[in-house]
C-alpha cells in the first residue's frame, strides 16, 4: 500500500481532531515489529485517527517509524509532536483507491461529509452581519418617554384658595 498525501486544511482538521487524543499504541523497547504493525492496522480499522507514542530519542529514527508505518499500511501522516505520531486512514469494508481517501479526507476538512448523511434542510433566513470595520448606522431618534403619567399636581394654596 502507499502512504495517503493530505491536503494543509485536511491536515489540520484532523490534527484539531486528534487533540484530545491519548496514544492507543506504545512501541516497546524491541521498536517497530510485525506485532506493533499490526495492532497499529488494527486500531486504525477501528479508530480511524490514533496517536502512537515512540520511546526513542533520535529524531530521524522517529521520523523513519513514521513514514515506513504510513507506507506498509496505506494510512496519512497527520503530524509528528516529540514522540507522538498521529496516523489517519478511513475505516472501510472494502479496499478504496488512494484518491478515494483523498477525497474522503479532503470533505472531512470541509465538513461535507457529516453534511451529506444528513438530510437537505430548507434556505435559512438571511441575518445581516456586522463586521469589524464596518461603520455603525444612526438609529432614528426615539421620543422621549415618561418613566410615568404626568399628573395635575394641586398645591396647599391652590386648594385653599
Amino acid at each position: 500500500m502507499s502512504e495517503i498525501i493530505l491536503s494543509r486544511d485536511a491536515r489540520l482538521t484532523l490534527r484539531s481532531q486528534a487533540h484530545h487524543l491519548d496514544p492507543v499504541v506504545l512501541l516497546g523497547a524491541s521498536g517497530l515489529t510485525e506485532a506493533v504493525m499490526k495492532e497499529i492496522d488494527r486500531e486504525l480499522k477501528a479508530h480511524e485517527l490514533i496517536k502512537v507514542r515512540v520511546p526513542t530519542d533520535d529524531r530521524e529514527e522517529r521520523e523513519a517509524i513514521f513514514a515506513k508505518v504510513a507506507d506498509e499500511l496505506g494510512c496519512a501522516r497527520v503530524q509528528m509532536i516529540g514522540k507522538l505520531l498521529i496516523l489517519w486512514r478511513p475505516a472501510d469494508d472494502e479496499e478504496p483507491s488512494a484518491e478515494e481517501w483523498i477525497a474522503r479526507a479532503a470533505a472531512a476538512a470541509k465538513g461535507l461529509e457529516k453534511e451529506a448523511a444528513k438530510p437537505a434542510k430548507p434556505a435559512a433566513k438571511k441575518v445581516a452581519v456586522q463586521r469589524p470595520g464596518d461603520k455603525k448606522k444612526k438609529a432614528a431618534p426615539q421620543p422621549r418617554r415618561r418613566a410615568r403619567a404626568k399628573t395635575k399636581r394641586v398645591t396647599k394654596k391652590a386648594a385653599l384658595g
